[in-house]
């Protein structure tokens, strides 16, 4: 357990730094009320703390990629993602590019291509879709700057996600959501790490837990810290038993 006191960048950096190993590591990232919702009102702004939101940003330098669902870039009105630049001049010392990509799944290309994702953005997203989604929509996406990526016929799967990021050069990767795609990373013994924030509140409703699928799952894991904050919120980060 640690308190957020005084806890420099450095502290918080060594406290979720990735492993050392070279295989992928896929790590999610969610904030989730004390019954366990992870949005108000549809979004998880409602939740977030100040603490948080440094935990988040510093997740993001860390990692290569961001990975996130179609339907959580729209609830949420994604931007490219932003690192100072002390931050982008440490990643370049550690031989990651600048910025890392958001990379976005996609089975039917839903995505519009005039949105912020791609309007407001320093690095262009990798889009993963499907050979059957629509040629058109495709198309303007990868007009619009996008890298549009096709990973087979029908869904877009979890081993050719990793292995198309990973390919890139991307081994650390960052879900931020949404709970489908946590769902089936999850189901499909994806999921090597998980950052929970969780706010001190009931919020009541129907919204969805961080992972949201058919299949059965059972994934055990320890918990590598727990930070304490004076508002209230806890930030626990859990790594799979190997």
């Amino acid at each position: 357990m640690v308190s957020a006191a005084h806890l420099t960048d450095d502290d918080l950096a060594a406290l979720y730094r990735y492993p050392a190993a070279t295989e992928p590591c896929v790590r999610a990232n969610f904030v989730v009320s004390l019954d366990g919702a992870i949005s108000t009102a549809g979004s998880s702004r409602g939740l977030t703390s100040p603490l948080d939101q440094r935990v988040l940003k510093l997740l993001r330098s860390l990692a290569d990629v961001v990975l996130v669902g179609a339907s959580t870039i729209r609830v949420e009105d994604y931007i490219g993602i932003r690192i100072p630049e002390s931050g982008q001049q440490r990643r370049k010392e550690q031989g990651l590019q600048p910025i890392p990509p958001l990379a976005v799944v996609s089975g039917r290309a839903d995505i519009d291509p005039k949105s912020r994702l791609l309007t407001d953005t320093l690095v262009p997203p990798i889009i993963l879709t499907t050979t059957t989604a629509p040629t058109a929509a495709k198309h303007d996406l990868a007009a619009a700057g996008a890298q549009v990526i096709e990973l087979g016929p029908d869904r877009v799967e979890t081993a050719a996600i990793i292995d198309t990021l990973t390919g890139l050069g991307m081994r650390r990767i960052l879900c931020e959501g949404g709970p489908s795609l946590a769902g089936q990373l999850a189901a499909d013994d994806a999921l090597d790490e998980l950052c929970v924030t969780t706010a001190p509140v009931v919020v009541g409703g129907d919204a969805r837990r961080i992972t949201h699928t058919d299949r059965p799952v059972q994934l055990t894991m320890s918990c590598e810290h727990i930070i304490f904050d004076t508002d209230g919120f806890q930030l626990a980060r859990w790594a799979r038993k190997s």
